[in-house]
């Protein structure tokens, strides 16, 4: 039997890494207030380990509630038919795997192995509404991993299947177009919409450069009222040092 699997269109490296550079809590709010995407937070999977950022394009996988009459139980049973495993094939470097798992915490989607397959073949992350096993291995790979929670079971032993790879999902009931690009850190997940990720890197990148300028003036006991949120004096301000970080 052959599974043919659609690959996906991605978005520019760059993009990515801008997207990272400026991190999921100012890219969650300028969605919010000049975008139109109200609430773009991916809640629940949170990181296995922290300190890991990563931004890319989303290959999908949707999982399904268990009907045995379409899917065995058995792990290794003709494991071509798992297509848990065909969401990674595609996979290129600075990727990363959203999961539809519908929340279940007893099925582990993937384990060390595949996240070792996955992370080998360039992979930068994994989102899964639901969980994995063999987390203390996991956690050793370099890979960011967000997940709800851990189990000992495998990805079809209990409540779900998967069920599609690289269709829209809804993953915390966020929904993720395959190729939309995904940024998490330790704050969260958020899910940024292809289409608007150069203007958002454009606004957020303008947010970003000013809370620096706040950051620095409130770190010297600059006054609360003054420089955060900038008022029309610190506007001023702000322009003048700004020129002169390009001098």
């Amino acid at each position: 039997m052959t599974i043919e699997i659609k690959d996906i269109a991605r978005p520019p490296r760059s993009l990515c890494d801008a997207l990272a550079a400026i991190g999921t809590a100012t890219l969650s709010s300028e969605l919010a207030q000049h975008l139109g995407i109200r609430d773009a937070q991916i809640r629940g999977p949170k990181p296995l380990k922290k300190g890991k950022t990563i931004a890319g394009p989303a290959l999908t996988l949707q999982c399904m509630p268990m009907r045995e009459d379409l899917y065995g139980a058995a792990e290794y049973e003709n494991p071509e038919l798992q297509l848990h495993r065909h969401v990674m094939y595609p996979t290129q470097p600075g990727d990363v795997i959203v999961v539809d798992a519908r929340g279940d915490l007893g099925s582990g989607i993937f384990g060390e192995m595949m996240l070792t397959f996955f992370a080998g073949r360039g992979g930068v992350g994994v989102v899964i509404d639901g969980c994995i096993r063999d987390s203390a291995k996991a956690a050793e790979i370099d890979l960011g991993i967000w997940v709800r929670d851990v189990t000992p079971n495998y990805h079809a032993q209990t409540n779900i299947i998967p069920f599609a790879v690289n269709v829209p999902v809804a993953c915390s009931n966020v929904l993720v177009i395959p190729g939309d690009i995904v940024v998490a850190d330790d704050d969260g997940v958020v899910l940024v919409p292809v289409g608007l990720a150069p203007k958002l890197v454009e606004i957020a990148g303008q947010h970003a450069e000013w809370e620096e300028f706040a950051r620095i003036r409130l770190s010297e006991g600059g006054d609360l009222r003054k420089y955060y949120p900038l008022t029309p004096e610190a506007e001023a301000e702000y322009r003048a040092w700004r020129a002169a970080q390009a001098r």
